[in-house]
């Protein structure tokens, strides 16, 4: 599966923005998706992730409640709100094949869309 993250922005603080990632390749319906995201001088950590059905999610705790991951299989596209954002949200947000329960990711990373949040 070829990925690839866009929608990111400069936005202010409270505010919201909403990513998408196109999938390209393989039968898209067929796995299970997540959101990571990489802030300047540290790891990468896990955002969010989705079922393959759509039917369960799964979200960090500290995006719980402010973030919604969704995901259209007839657009073959997984999708990402965020609302109250803050400035610890800044950083490259990207999306990958995850294995559900561990929420590790699998496979290759795509291209990553950059969110800035000013306070």
């Amino acid at each position: 599966v070829q990925l690839q993250a866009s929608g990111g922005g400069l936005v202010q603080a409270g505010g919201s923005l909403r990513l998408s990632c196109a999938a390209s390749g393989r039968t898209f319906s067929n796995y299970d998706m997540g959101w990571f995201r990489q802030a300047p001088g540290k790891e990468r950590e896990f955002v969010a992730a989705i079922s393959w059905g759509g039917s369960r999610t799964r979200y960090a705790d500290s995006v719980t409640g402010r973030f919604t991951i969704s995901r259209d299989n007839a657009k073959n596209t997984v999708y990402l709100q965020m609302n109250s954002l803050k400035p610890e949200d800044t950083a490259v947000y990207y999306c990958t094949v995850v294995r559900w329960g561990t929420w590790a990711p699998v496979g290759s990373w795509g291209q990553g869309t950059l969110v800035t949040v000013s306070s």
